[in-house]
């Protein structure tokens, strides 16, 4: 099973969203996880938008990259740019990757305008971050 690690700066909206899409869309293929460079809490609205889609990271935490420090990683994805400069370079075996994403937790407005900025991460992860790491695995 190939191995995957999401960044970003917190661990709170993107990374936590491409590590539960992953695990659940390539179930059996891939182990995925997350972290941050700067760890704070699992946003609400990112647990809210996944669990539409059936997927519960309810019980997620966020987590320092420095736990992942020495483990081996097939995929290393930087998923904002703050990740991207704070991690240069990633020890150990693996190819890395930079997917850029929007930061849902910047939306402004309502709860509904703030869940559908959440909403249209999961779906861009879905259905075009998932695929390329189909493609980058070669899965």
């Amino acid at each position: 099973m190939k191995r995957v690690l999401f960044l970003c700066t917190e661990n709170a909206c993107r990374s936590q969203m491409a590590e539960g899409l992953a695990n659940a869309l390539l179930k059996g293929r891939v182990q995925a996880f997350s972290a941050g460079t700067k760890p704070s809490k699992v946003h609400r609205l990112a647990v809210k938008a996944l669990l539409e889609r059936g997927i519960d990271i309810g019980n997620a935490r966020s987590k320092h990259v420095d736990e992942f420090m020495g483990r081996h990683f097939d995929l290393v994805v930087t998923v904002c740019d703050n990740a991207r400069q704070s991690c240069p370079s990633w020890p150990g075996q693996g190819k890395r990757l930079h997917y850029g994403l929007e930061d849902p937790a910047a939306a402004q407005g309502s709860e509904a305008e703030r869940l559908a900025s959440f909403r249209k991460v999961s779906d861009h992860i879905a259905k075009e971050l998932i695929p390329l790491i189909v493609t980058e695995l070669g899965l």
